[in-house]
């Protein structure tokens, strides 16, 4: 074992991004996930955690400054990691970290629509206590419309780092880059993707298995290198009031579904389509054959 370890030693002796060892402290992957089951109870207070209203103010206090430490030391991990690669200062985390603290508030109202959108077209919804606690959604857009926000911040690995956290635990996989405006509702959810760049407008609802993904040729400056980040758009918008049935694919950053329109399961789609349009597939030919019985 001694053997392998100076093996091991000599091999991260190459340095890059392979190891960590001399790069600064970078988020931890367990702050990460607390900062996430924070942020839950913050919304949803009593729902993840048991409390008593007398004990409200204390409570909430408490996660406040365990949520604003653990988001201080990540970001200036991640900020200090980043001016190393770009070598120019990193920014001050007090500073972000609070501006984005301040976005608690509007956060939690777009997490409010969104349960009101579940039971709104959900009939299993027996009320919105079942869909805080036992919808992926839920969770899901919690996390990833504060990491949006942190995302828009510049915050560097933080954001994604979140949204990870939620993709493993519920199977949706939304890039904090997303815009998602509010009333959103996602049906069963398993398997949804939303890329980076796109765009989503009041009172949408995805079903599981659907992809809002890129479609264009990957696109280099003239160094020869990706496009990356908003700057370049790979991935499609829907306007308001648009619905999309499980499994359905929908690609390219020019892509746009019109409002109050409806996309079938199944649908293959990288053209944009106008206001409310249907778009489905031809039944596909069903074969029915009866098993003889067994002597």
């Amino acid at each position: 074992m001694s053997e392998l370890a100076e093996r091991l030693l000599a091999a991260y002796a190459d340095g890059g991004c392979n190891d960590a060892a001399d790069h600064p402290a970078l988020p931890a992957r367990s702050a990460i996930t607390e900062v996430c089951g924070l942020l839950l109870r913050l919304f949803f207070p009593g729902f993840f955690a048991p409390v008593q209203r007398v004990d409200l103010p204390t409570v909430v206090a408490a996660d406040l400054d365990r949520l604003q430490a653990l988001l201080g030391q990540a970001v200036a991990g991640a900020e200090a990691y980043s001016a190393l690669l770009v070598g120019s200062p990193g920014r001050s985390a007090d500073d972000l970290v609070a501006a984005a603290l301040a976005e608690l508030e509007p956060v939690r109202a777009l997490l409010l629509s969104d349960v009101d959108a579940a039971f709104a077209n959900d009939p299993a919804a027996a009320d919105r206590a079942t869909i805080i606690l036992g919808y992926p959604c839920i969770e899901a857009l919690a996390v990833q419309r504060f990491a949006h926000r942190l995302y828009r911040l510049g915050i560097p690995i933080v954001p994604r780092m979140m949204t990870e956290v939620v993709h493993g635990r519920t199977g949706i996989d939304i890039h904090p880059g997303a815009a998602i405006g509010p009333s959103f509702f996602i049906d069963h959810g398993t398997g949804v993707v939303i890329g980076e760049t796109s765009q989503i407008g009041a009172h949408c609802v995805l079903y599981h298995g659907v992809t809002l993904g890129a479609w264009n040729p990957l696109v280099r400056d003239d160094h020869g290198d990706l496009l990356r980040g908003q700057s370049n758009k790979r991935h499609p918008d829907l306007e308001d009031h648009v619905t999309v049935y499980p499994g359905a694919t929908i690609l390219g950053g020019d892509t746009v579904i019109g409002a109050h329109s409806v996309i079938g399961g199944n649908v293959w789609l990288t053209r944009s389509v106008p206001a409310r349009s249907v778009v489905t597939l031809k039944d596909p030919e069903t074969q029915l054959a009866v098993r003889q019985r067994r002597s």
